[in-house]
C-alpha cells in the first residue's frame, strides 16, 4: 500500500499537521553588512517596517535597520528555530539573550506568555551574508499552555548527526532535532514539550542527500502524522510520482516510503509527531483552546505585556564582537566559539 497520502506545493508559510502548527521558512542571500549590523546596500524601493518581497534576493521582514523581527509577544505554543546559516540575536521579556546560528536551534516555550526580539545581523562587512532559517511552530496540548516560559539552545556541537550510505555507497546525512535514529537521540527538549514524552513520537530533522541517493525512512507508529518537505535540489522520485523541488510530502508514517534522488544534491524537513487532538484558535501570535481564551490573552497583553521589554528597543541587537552565546533568566550565561 503506498504511504504517500498527498504531494502540494509549498507557499511562504508551510501548511503542517498536528501537533505542528506550521513552518516559515527563510533563505535570504543578504549583502556585505555596515556598521550598524544591517544590509550594505540602499533600502529605497523597499515597505520597512512590512518588507517580505525578495528584492534583489532578500528581506528585510519587520526590521529598518537591521533585518528581522522586532519584539512580539506569544502565548500558548513553542517555536523551534533552525538557522542553518546566518545568525540570530534573541531578547526576550524574560531578560534572556543570546546570538545563535550557523546550525544551532533555540526551542522556545512561550506558555503563558513572553515578549521576545528576533533579528538577523550582518556581521560579514568583507563577504555576503547568506541566511536560511525554520522556524516551526509545535502546539501545546491545554494542560501545558499556561506553564511558564523557558527557553533552551540545542548547539550546533551537541545535535546528533547520522550519516548513512545506500546500496551504491552514495550519502545521506540527517541532523536529529527532535527524535531517534539509528541509535542516536536528539537533545532533550524544553520541558513541558509534547515532544518530551517519547510516545508522542516527535521527529523532526533536516535530511540531505548526495545526488542519485536512496533512502527509506523508518516507519512510526500508525497514527502518527508526517510530513517531509522537498525545498532545495531538482527532482526526486517516490512511488512511481516525479516530485520537484518545493513539494511536501504528506505520508502515512506507518508505511514505508522510500525517496530516490535526482542527479543533484537535495535537502529536505521532516516535521513528525503523534497529534494532540485537541481544539485550536490562533489569533495572531497567540495559540489557545478557544476563542474566550484568545480574547484573555489578548487583553492580559495589553495590561502587561507579558513583563514588559527590559531592552533599550525593541529590535535590540548585540554588540558586534559578541560570538555565540545564551543569557539565562537567572543570569547563566554559556558562550560558544565563534
Amino acid at each position: 500500500m503506498n504511504a504517500i497520502i498527498k504531494i502540494k506545493p509549498l507557499d511562504f508559510i508551510w501548511e503542517t499537521s498536528d501537533p505542528f502548527l506550521f513552518c516559515a521558512y527563510h533563505e535570504d542571500l543578504y549583502p556585505k553588512g555596515n556598521e550598524k549590523l544591517g544590509p550594505n546596500a540602499s533600502l529605497t524601493g523597499r515597505n520597512i517596517g512590512q518588507d517580505f518581497t525578495p528584492k534583489d534576493g532578500w528581506r528585510m521582514y519587520h526590521g529598518t535597520t537591521v533585518p528581522g523581527f522586532p519584539a512580539h509577544p506569544h502565548r500558548g505554543f513553542e517555536t523551534v528555530t533552525i538557522v542553518q546559516k546566518g545568525l540570530v540575536d534573541h531578547s526576550d521579556s524574560l531578560g534572556a539573550a543570546g546570538r545563535f546560528g550557523n546550525g544551532d536551534v533555540q526551542w522556545m516555550t512561550a506558555g503563558k506568555g513572553v515578549q521576545h526580539s528576533e533579528m538577523f545581523p550582518l556581521l560579514n562587512e568583507q563577504e555576503e551574508n547568506p541566511f536560511l532559517l525554520f522556524q516551526i511552530w509545535l502546539n501545546l496540548p491545554r494542560d501545558k499552555k499556561m506553564v511558564a516560559p523557558y527557553f533552551k539552545m540545542l548547539w550546533n556541537e551537541e545535535i546528533p548527526k547520522v550519516t548513512v550510505k545506500d546500496k551504491k555507497g552514495n550519502t545521506i546525512e540527517i541532523i536529529i532535532i527532535a527524535g531517534n535514529l539509528e541509535g542516536k537521540t536528539a537533545v532533550d527538549p524544553a520541558p513541558d514539550s509534547w515532544a518530551a514524552n517519547p510516545e508522542n513520537e516527535i521527529n523532526i530533522w533536516t535530511i540531505k542527500m548526495a545526488p542519485n541517493a536512496e533512502y527509506t525512512f523508518p516507519n512510526a507508529s500508525e497514527g502518527i502524522n508526517r510530513s517531509v518537505y522537498f525545498f532545495k535540489g531538482n527532482e526526486i522520485e517516490s512511488e512511481e510520482y516525479t516530485i520537484p523541488v518545493n513539494h511536501q510530502i504528506i505520508t502515512h508514517a506507518h508505511k514505508s516510503l522510500t525517496i530516490k534522488n535526482g542527479d543533484t544534491e537535495s535537502h529536505f524537513l521532516l516535521l513528525q509527531g503523534k497529534p494532540i487532538k485537541e481544539p485550536v484558535v490562533k489569533q495572531g501570535p497567540f495559540v489557545m483552546n478557544s476563542q474566550s481564551e484568545i480574547r484573555e490573552a489578548i487583553q492580559e497583553y495589553q495590561k502587561t505585556e507579558f513583563g514588559g521589554w527590559p531592552w533599550p528597543s525593541y529590535d535590540h541587537i548585540h554588540e558586534k564582537p559578541k560570538g555565540r552565546f545564551a543569557l539565562y533568566p537567572d543570569g547563566k550565561e554559556i558562550i560558544k566559539s565563534t
